[in-house]
């Protein structure tokens, strides 16, 4: 029996955070995820998608004229099944980023993928999410493999981003990966975060989010 996944969407765009901004990009959106934060651009996901087989899906995507394919959510870690798409993605000779929450162990995602990790800030509603066996685990893989791990801070609030540099700091995390920080639509000006990085000379990238500038009336599918 063919094992099968909760998808939300299936789609071909542009990447539109991470180091791979710009890049085209097929998107494979699970379903389900056991984080509930408040500026959640996805919450569409926190419902039942649609069952389809790997097979399925990968035949979706070999319709599609682009090798790099982010498995994202809601969750993707959330369904064990997970795993195994990752694992299929790169034998179909893929360039493979996962988008996770942060809150579940990546120990056993396949060491070739781009692992691109959320840090839920205070004001998220999902404050101490994090699983901290990840930052053992990223740091590792960067010294292996530079690049293969990407840390995301969502910052709602000038507390936000001063909880976020403590993180960085006190876990030793700067220099060691791209350490990217986004600002919440209408919470925070993006001038002002990136007068607060520059000010602190902190060694992170500002993300802003490419396809929401791309296409502002589109939530889905881009």
């Amino acid at each position: 029996m063919q094992s099968k996944i909760a998808i939300t969407e299936i789609f071909y765009s542009l990447q539109g955070e991470s180091t791979y901004a710009g890049l085209p990009c097929i998107f494979i959106r699970l379903s389900g995820c056991n984080l509930r934060c408040n500026y959640c651009d996805a919450d569409y996901t926190w419902i039942d998608g649609d069952l389809l087989a790997i097979a399925e899906i990968l035949s979706a995507i070999r319709a599609y004229p682009c090798k790099l394919v982010e498995v994202t959510g809601g969750e993707p870690l959330y369904q064990q099944q997970c795993l195994q798409l990752l694992d299929l993605l790169l034998q179909e000779k893929k360039t493979v980023l996962l988008e996770t929450n942060g809150s579940m162990e990546i120990r056993d995602v396949p060491a070739q993928v781009v692992c691109i990790l959320d840090v839920k800030c205070p004001d998220s509603d999902s404050g101490n999410s994090f699983h901290l066996s990840n930052i053992k685990e990223i740091k590792r893989r960067s010294a292996i493999r530079p690049g293969s791990c990407e840390l995301k801070f969502v910052l709602s609030s000038r507390e936000d981003y001063s909880w976020a540099k403590s993180f960085l700091r006190k876990n030793e995390l700067l220099g060691v990966l791209p350490i990217l920080f986004s600002p919440v639509q209408n919470r925070i000006a993006p001038p002002d975060l990136a007068g607060w990085i520059m000010d602190d000379g902190l060694a992170v990238r500002l993300q802003l989010q490419l396809h929401t500038i791309l296409w502002p009336d589109i939530s889905r599918g881009v």
